[in-house]
């Protein structure tokens, strides 16, 4: 294998995790195929082989060196010559990696991405231990990067609020994209300001770094352009865009940030003919009613918000250190269902977190209950060293048994399915009428009607990944980045069930899918 790739260096490539994560593979990838590598499927028939990890959950790190440790037998058998270990895992437990797995070449932390090719070819970096051990390029934080690369930051910061932040200057345009044609994300920023008692990502990621928001709109116009339809805009924390690089200041007349960015990305896709634009991982803080009006008002701003909540009694917020208060969620909430007509709201919880009680968790049922959310995801805590709350878990008064985690887990997803189901079949009943974006053949799906073929779909209500789908039924091929007219004629747990409104016009019957 050669340092600048040939047409026999061929590369296997995991990537694990987040959407974020998600994007640095593929500007990885992006970097490698101009280099030369080929990219392969099979393992087996590859020299090499990347891994981008998650280390966000204990869950994902074991997931993370099982992929690892298979790589390296894979090397130790013969069968390729190098495993290239990068992302948060490295990032966080980079004193730990060669411990957990002896045999990795080389390692890649999250701000450096661009060190890919090296690693990859087996150069050494400037910082790398003596001896035998593998070269590694792991920047301690994004100034430490830029300086290493010659880039000016006199006066910058990474304190991520303060109006001078050297913001994420790494850019993600040089993409090899994993997502379909039609959609993609575009990460907004990277890092947070939050600092939850439960959460590993400033550790990882450091504070919030916008993205500049000439490069945003750049990006956005050249995904639009490559045949993109549907962005899903992603960051640690998109509400506060801009705050970091004095981009937002809500005290100005035009206060920019999340507002103004929405109105150029909906000028964006006017100018290419229409797409949707979904806005992902939301903050509850500082969510302000003109973020409000620009999403309802924008007509290429998808009304779909995705707002992770983590929990809705004082007690558990104030433990968690989330600057909220329930009363004020539950305010937030009512006035998006206000005034964002039909708007769907995605959301997630934390159940089991040290101290709570039965008095919390109750109150969290009651409130979903009550306010229906349009789609819900549940999260045991889960310890994490180096937290807040990972040492409120040491304190046996504090600890929640694992059973009654599992117990809260099961009740607060069985209401929320009662919800999600009643709310697909009231879609049914009333046979409305959406335009669904068409992903693909709906493989492990047949009709009754051997005339008709099975297609996957979503809605605007339906994010690609997290959330259902739609089925739609058609006896013509339609084709991956469609927008197609239907009429929901039926339901399937979380699923609907659609067929074109053209067709359904002509006089076809209304089969149903199995």
């Amino acid at each position: 294998m050669t340092g600048t790739g040939t047409a026999s260096s061929r590369l296997a490539f995991v990537s694990l995790g987040c959407p974020k994560n998600l994007v640095d593979s593929e500007a990885m990838l992006g970097t490698l195929v101009e280099e030369g590598y080929q990219l392969v499927s099979d393992h087996d028939e590859a020299d090499a082989i990347i891994i981008n990890t998650c280390g966000f959950l204990e869950e994902s790190r074991q997931e993370s060196l099982e992929v690892i440790n298979e790589a390296i037998q894979r090397k130790e058998a013969g069968t390729i010559e190098r495993v290239v270990v990068t992302g948060c895992l490295v990032q966080r437990h980079r004193a730990k990696m060669l411990e957990w797995a002896p045999g990795i070449d080389a390692m890649v932390g999250v701000f450096d991405r661009d060190r890919i090719k090296e690693a990859l070819a087996g150069i050494r970096g400037e910082t790398d231990l003596p001896g035998d051990s593998p070269p590694y390029w792991i920047s301690g934080n994004a100034l430490q990067a830029a300086r290493a690369r010659g880039r000016d930051i006199t006066g910058l910061t990474v304190q991520g609020k303060d109006g001078h932040g050297i913001g994420y200057w790494e850019g993600d345009d040089n993409r090899f994209r994993l997502t379909p044609r039609h959609w993609t994300y575009l990460r907004m920023s990277e890092g947070c300001n939050q600092n939850c008692a439960f959460c590993t990502i400033p550790s990882i990621r450091g504070k919030m770094r916008s993205k500049p928001i000439d490069d945003l709109l750049d990006e956005a116009r050249g995904l639009m352009a490559g045949g993109a339809f549907e962005l899903n805009l992603i960051g640690q924390d998109t509400t506060n865009y801009g705050l970091d690089i004095g981009w937002a200041n809500p005290d100005a007349a035009s206060p920019e940030g999340l507002v103004g960015l929405l109105s150029r990305l909906n000028d964006i896709a006017s100018e290419h003919g229409g797409g949707w634009i979904r806005l992902m991982y939301a903050y509850p803080t500082n969510f302000t009613d003109e973020m409000i009006d620009a999403i309802a008002s924008l007509e290429h701003i998808v009304n779909y918000i995705d707002i992770p909540l983590q929990h809705v009694s004082d007690r558990m917020l104030t433990a968690m250190r989330r600057n909220v208060t329930g009363d004020e969620q539950r305010a937030l909430m009512e006035r998006l269902r206000e005034r964002i007509p039909g708007v769907a709201i995605r959301t997630t919880f934390i159940t089991g977190f040290p101290g709570e009680t039965e008095e919390d968790h109750e109150e969290l049922l009651d409130w979903i209950r009550d306010f229906q959310f349009d789609a819900m995801g549940v999260f045991q805590y889960s310890r994490e060293a180096g937290t807040v709350a990972g040492t409120m878990e040491e304190n046996p008064e504090l600890r929640v048994p694992t059973e009654v985690k599992a117990r809260r887990e099961e009740e607060l997803m069985l209401t929320q399915q009662e919800i999600a189901f009643g709310n697909a079949a009231y879609l049914a009943e009333q046979s409305a009428i959406f335009d669904v974006l068409i992903d693909g053949p709906g493989r492990d799906r047949a009709s009754e009607d051997p005339s008709l073929q099975v297609f996957t779909g979503r809605c605007y209500h339906q994010a690609p990944q997290v959330d259902a789908c739609s089925w739609v039924l058609s006896s013509r091929d339609l084709s991956p980045g469609e927008l197609v007219r239907c009429t929901i004629i039926d339901s399937d747990g979380y699923d609907l069930v659609a067929r074109p409104v053209d067709e359904l016009e002509q006089g076809h019957s209304l089969p149903v899918v199995s």
